[in-house]
């Protein structure tokens, strides 16, 4: 039997108050351009974190009024079948699906979004191939892209892709070089003519406000829903993201620029100390002759192999990657995805009201 499904607005605003309700119908304003492009009631995405972007967790994104994305990761395509239908079971409302551009499967993937009739598809890890951009659009549903640059911003845009999120290095895991500030500055203003999706270290409904009135369509959360109890992540890394500070989450260190190091940001722990003396000992080996540098580098990315299931999963937040954000130091209890929309929803109106009562003032 599916879930209740109600198809009212689950976050519009239930005070009789009429500052308050004209303030949500600005908001609303603010974002119908990512409302209408995602078909929802609230233009917040979910991010696609792997292990936890799965069905549970999308489905209740999407019934609470935002914008769900399930992360296929590594999936192959019948298992990223089984799980679209699952979660399409769980809610009617639209979900996406986020794919990763290196897959070697990637041309099947997208077919098996095509097929299931999965509306929007998020491409990430790497600058899709026009092929595949256009696949998907004739195929009927709608292409998101990740532009961690202005220039990249816009040869997405000539590529066809239909809407972009920006992400700053505040985000939990693989990151780019630039913090959200200076992207919103750098993108919002000129990429006018497709929705343009804010994404890194928000965690407060009134900062999204301010990247709203800048030219945003909405915004992409990941680390809050992470810790939600709609989340199927281990308790201990729930309670790992409660206790955490802003500064507690780090990007991957790298000892040796002959030795890249993907950027990745996470909560620091024992594993990011021993990672830390691995990369030192390989070093050593490379330098001594034991090693070759191809060899190096491989045992240096092969590190991290399997340690976000660990700490995901099976809870080993000392091993394990606890990826997250720099907005897990907002986090203080573990909430409901609708309690997390619903705040978010009211510190946005709080803020539009703030704002006129300053406006009246001068």
């Amino acid at each position: 039997m599916l879930p209740e499904m109600n198809h009212t607005d689950p976050t519009a605003p239930t005070s009789t108050d009429p500052r308050r309700q004209a303030a949500r119908a600005h908001l609303d304003r603010l974002w119908a351009a990512g409302t209408r492009f995602l078909g929802t009631e609230v233009a917040i995405l979910g991010g696609a974190m792997s292990w936890i972007s799965e069905r549970h967790l999308v489905s209740a994104i999407s019934n609470a009024g935002g914008f769900g994305v399930l992360a296929c990761g590594a999936m192959e395509p019948a298992r990223l079948a089984a799980e679209i239908a699952a979660t399409q079971a769980l809610t009617r409302r639209p979900f996406g699906v986020n794919l990763i551009t290196m897959h070697p499967q990637l041309d099947n993937l997208v077919r098996v979004c095509l097929d299931a009739g999965v509306g929007h598809v998020v491409l990430a890890g790497g600058i899709p191939s026009g092929p595949v951009i256009r696949a998907i659009k004739d195929g009927g549903a709608k292409v998101i892209a990740f532009a961690p640059a202005f220039v990249l911003a816009k040869r997405l845009v000539r590529m066809g892709v239909d809407a972009l999120v920006i992400e700053g290095s505040e985000a939990g895991g693989h990151v780019g070089p630039v913090s959200l500030t200076v992207l919103a500055q750098e993108v919002l203003p000129f990429i006018r003519d497709i929705p343009v999706f804010v994404a890194g270290g928000l965690g407060r409904g009134d900062a999204i406000v301010s990247y709203l009135e800048q030219g945003a369509a909405g915004a992409q959360l990941g680390t809050r829903f992470a810790a939600s109890t709609d989340s199927i992540a281990h308790e201990r890394f729930k309670k790992a993201f409660i206790r955490a500070n802003a500064r507690d989450a780090v990007t991957s260190v790298q000892l040796d620029e002959r030795f890249p190091v993907i950027p990745v940001r996470g909560l620091f722990n024992e594993g990011s100390r021993r990672f830390l003396r691995h990369q030192a000992e390989t070093l050593r080996r490379f330098q001594s002759g034991e090693l070759t540098k191809e060899e190096a580098q491989l045992d240096i990315e092969h590190f991290w192999a399997g340690s976000l299931r660990r700490a995901v999963i099976d809870g080993d937040v000392e091993n394990g990657s606890v990826m997250a954000g720099q907005s897990v130091g907002m986090i203080s209890s573990e909430q409901s995805v609708r309690e997390i929309i619903d705040e978010l929803v009211n510190q946005a109106v709080d803020a539009l009201i703030r704002q006129e009562d300053r406006m009246h003032r001068e």
